[in-house]
């Protein structure tokens, strides 16, 4: 299982003796524990076989990651790396495509996340955290993941639409928390059009369909009135003249990317940070004082250390159109490379005591460069990664100016799979108290 050198396809040593759909199971399911296991058996590359890409390589020696973000995006492909999520997605989306129609889209998005933008977003997102937080149950149990991904989720529809009123956004909000729903064996269904006829599959489909018309009929009606003065994505996009008009498969696209991409990742890695934080004593004091004082580099830390300590996405995929030399390795066109936040953020070399949650990693100089990727890296890093550091300090800043954070079991949670992301297993259970 481990490669190599040089790979051939003729050549390379077996893998485990298990299905393909066994082995997509396994990762998807248990990656937490299994991909620990495949490092310390097999090394810092090794390779499996997952659906629907047939042939991939994991790789956890910084160096290599090093490589593979620095190799030209004309042969590292992260749109068609991402293909598992193209059902979702569509195939325009920013995060499927590649080279010159991947610099196009990326082109005119950028102007939603300069900046500019940036400063504008911080006292919508302040009213919008106050408001949510404000409604937080005091001195008993909740699950601050569900309560988080609500508020980011309002954060992300008033970014691209503008607005978060009325039954179209009613019916938006309702679908894509429907979406975000799914697991490992939900990803058969999205590449399997048979499977799509039968239970949970057919759910899944027809649940997309309905977010899809109400996306299209968001677009219609704006395509029909003035934007002249509307500053939100969806207006900036349909704004677009000449050769980047986007059509309505497009446009429908990269809202999608946007609304599920933008709101699930902070969402996490904040629950992560309450989950961890409300365990440690020390920790928590030390986010109250900067929460008080204004800290908001150390606010900024905390969010940097959950999603080191807690990756919400455990690789990042670059799909080769032609043959690469990894370190000693020549792994051939067509596989897919995956560089490994977990493997790379769990390592002791890298970040000592990585079991620790410790934000103070994040302060001065910080830890050295490429040991840290959650949003990836190269010129395919996540365009958002600004924006979702923003939206998570300033909702540590106004939730710890309010409250003290309880831990309500001293056993930290499991890890869950759900689709491509790992999540607190019983959604981050915290307790909350005024200070």
């Amino acid at each position: 299982m481990a490669l190599r050198s040089p790979i051939r396809s003729s050549s390379l040593p077996p893998g485990p003796r298990l299905p393909l759909a066994v082995q997509t199971l396994l990762l998807g399911m248990f990656r937490t524990s299994l991909v620990p296991w495949l490092q310390r058996r097999y090394g810092d590359v090794v390779r499996l076989r997952v659906y629907p890409e047939r042939s991939v390589v994991l790789v956890g020696d910084v160096g290599l990651v090093r490589e593979i973000f620095a190799g030209s995006v004309e042969t590292f492909h992260a749109g068609e790396g991402n293909v598992v999520l193209k059902p979702v997605m569509g195939g325009h989306s920013v995060l499927l495509t590649d080279e010159d129609e991947h610099r196009r889209a990326r082109k005119l998005l950028m102007p939603a996340f300069n900046g500019a933008a940036m400063r504008g977003y911080r006292e919508m997102i302040t009213r919008l955290a106050v408001a949510e937080l404000e409604r937080w149950p005091q001195g008993r149990p909740f699950r601050v993941h569900d309560r988080m991904r609500a508020l980011t989720l309002e954060v992300i529809l008033r970014v691209v639409f503008g607005v978060a009123d009325g039954p179209r956004v009613d019916a938006l909000r309702a679908e894509l928390g429907h979406v975000v729903e799914v697991n490992a064996l939900d990803l058969f269904g999205w590449h399997s059009p048979f499977l799509q006829r039968f239970g949970r599959w057919r759910r899944n489909r027809e649940r997309r369909e309905r977010l899809d018309s109400l996306l299209y009929a968001e677009i219609a009606e704006r395509r029909a009135v003035d934007l002249s003065a509307r500053t939100d994505v969806l207006s900036r996009l349909l704004a677009v003249e000449g050769d980047d008009r986007l059509s309505d498969a497009e446009l429908r696209d990269q809202l999608v990317t946007l609304l599920l991409a933008g709101h699930e990742t902070t969402a996490t890695a904040l629950a992560w940070a309450l989950h961890d934080v409300a365990r440690d004593p020390a920790v928590a004091s030390r986010v109250s004082q900067a929460a008080d004082d204004g800290d908001e580099k150390y606010l900024e830390a905390v969010a940097k250390e959950s999603l080191r300590r807690r990756p919400v996405i455990a690789e990042v995929a670059r799909k080769l159109t032609e043959d690469v030399q990894v370190g000693p390795y020549t792994v051939p066109a067509g596989y897919t490379v995956l560089p490994s936040i977990a493997m790379i953020h769990g390592r002791a070399e890298h970040f000592p005591s990585p079991e620790k949650f410790d934000p103070s990693r994040f302060l001065g100089d910080g830890p050295d460069a490429g040991t840290w990727f959650p949003f990836g890296g190269g010129a395919r890093r996540c365009l958002g990664a600004g924006f979702s550091l923003l939206e998570a300090t300033v909702v540590l800043r106004e939730l710890f100016v309010r409250y003290r954070v309880e831990a309500v079991s001293p056993r930290p949670e499991r890890v869950k799979s759900r689709h491509i992301t790992l999540v607190p297993g019983s959604g981050a259970r915290i307790a909350v108290r005024r200070r």
